[in-house]
């Protein structure tokens, strides 16, 4: 699992029958300290996830584990929303309080 950000969203009017009713969002995969890292990313979304919010991302076999995605053409889900980390003891990140997100 990775730390991403929700950039934007994905509509695709045509896509294969086993994808129909997939909501897809656009994602940015994040470093340790929630740097951007590498290029963004369409990921499924199996949970609900909006613009702005933190998520953790699956990918490979794993990603067609969700009850969305199950035996499905996936390589990428959003498999949960980030409400709070911390670290060390610490809250370094708090959905909604922490800067750079909203």
């Amino acid at each position: 699992m990775k730390f991403a950000k929700v950039i934007g969203n994905i509509v695709c009017t045509q896509k294969d029958e086993r994808a129909e009713g997939w909501k897809m969002l656009l994602v940015q995969p994040l470093g340790p300290n929630f740097e951007p890292k590498g290029e963004p990313m369409v990921a499924v979304d199996a949970v609900g996830a909006g613009d702005d919010e933190m998520v953790l991302i699956c990918s490979g076999s794993s990603s067609r584990q969700t009850s969305v995605t199950k035996d499905k053409p996936c390589d990428l889900v959003i498999m949960g929303i980030i409400d709070t980390i911390e670290r060390e003891g610490e809250v370094v990140f708090r959905k909604f309080e922490t800067e750079g997100f909203k």
